[in-house]
């Protein structure tokens, strides 16, 4: 198995732009540990912008602070694997501050939306999808990063549901697009763990029928 097969295929690894900014950042003091850490703190703002300052101006910088945290788990990957930063912590801090970073951003969410119950459920499940893809590595297969709701569709829909929000607070006064955001992001986590557990056993029995 290479190291490849455990790796979250992301496109955005091909562009110019993340190239260069990680070739930069690969030459400098700053480790992908650190990129890994400072995820969190942009999910932080994010969150907690949704959960207390839910206004037209704070969706828009929470919308905000979702992608750069999504930006900071690219390039902390990037700066470690293709500049050669690989520390023995590193896959550590590739799965911890996601974690954290994840439960933050929904459980807020669930704040935002007047459901708070629901982001305690988002966030659980979102986590679980993580531990069944970690569960099918331990048993020896490629970690599984399918969908439908696997992180980047989970931040995906987080994303423009607060774009949505603010345009909707700004015209009606309401959230209804927090509501729904909730609701797909608990559901399609609950799918992805079924889809994910699935394969994982589709693949053992195929492992031991071989």
């Amino acid at each position: 198995m290479s190291q490849d097969d455990n790796r979250r295929p992301i496109a955005a690894r091909n562009t110019g732009w993340a190239q260069r900014l990680s070739a930069t950042l690969a030459r400098s003091s700053i480790t992908p540990n650190q990129i890994s850490v400072l995820s969190i703190f942009f999910a932080a703002i994010g969150a907690a912008m949704l959960a207390w300052v839910p206004t037209v101006g704070g969706l828009v910088l929470a919308a905000a602070c979702i992608q750069l945290r999504l930006v900071c788990n690219l390039l902390d990957g990037m700066v470690a694997m293709e500049g050669g930063r690989k520390t023995a912590t590193g896959a550590l801090y590739n799965e911890f501050p996601d974690r954290v970073a994840d439960s933050l951003l929904i459980v807020a969410l669930g704040y935002a939306c007047g459901l708070s119950w629901l982001g305690w459920l988002g966030a659980l499940l979102a986590a679980l999808t993580a531990y069944v893809r970690l569960a099918g590595g331990s048993l020896g297969l490629a970690q599984d990063f399918r969908g439908p709701m696997a992180k980047q569709h989970r931040m995906a829909v987080l994303t423009v549901a607060c774009v949505i929000a603010a345009v909707e607070r700004w015209l009606h006064g309401t959230h209804w697009s927090l509501l729904a955001a909730a609701v797909v992001i608990a559901v399609g986590a609950l799918l992805t763990c079924i889809t994910r557990s699935a394969g994982i056993a589709r693949q053992l029995n195929d492992k031991d029928a071989a």
